[in-house]
């Protein structure tokens, strides 16, 4: 593909670029931004939609006193317990027990402030199941 003809259909990508290699004017390959092609823009909202969903339900399962709210801070940020566990030097094993509202309630204040430093949060923004249902993905740009 010349670097003329890469396309630039907007979409998921905003303001981001993304580098696709083109032939240039010389004949020779060279790096050519694009702000997105729609065979990639389709793909990339129906993955966001099932992880939107995935969450939702997640956010439900908390609210409903199923989950703790850990695993909806995973969901949100697409972490499984091995991934989150490496972040906050704890066992896996440890992790997942976490997920249980019971035990989640009775952690220590440096457990939960490892998690909060991990999710960008506040200690107590994992207590307040309201906020949790307000948040929503915005990825229909």
């Amino acid at each position: 593909m010349k670097k003329k003809d890469v396309p630039q259909h907007g979409g998921i990508l905003s303001r981001w670029r993304e580098i696709s290699y083109a032939v240039d004017d010389n004949g020779r390959y060279a790096q050519a931004p694009s702000i997105g092609w729609e065979p990639a823009n389709t793909a990339n909202r129906q993955a966001w939609k099932l992880i939107a969903k995935h969450t939702a339900d997640v956010a439900r399962r908390v609210r409903a006193g199923e989950l703790s709210p850990l695993a909806y801070y995973m969901a949100k940020n697409q972490m499984d317990t091995n991934l989150l566990a490496k972040y906050v030097r704890l066992p896996r094993w440890r992790v997942k027990r976490h997920l249980r509202p019971d035990v989640f309630k009775r952690l220590k204040t440096s457990v939960l402030d490892r998690y909060a430093d991990v999710f960008g949060i506040y200690r107590e923004r994992f207590f307040d199941v309201q906020a949790t249902q307000d948040l929503e993905f915005d990825n229909e740009k």
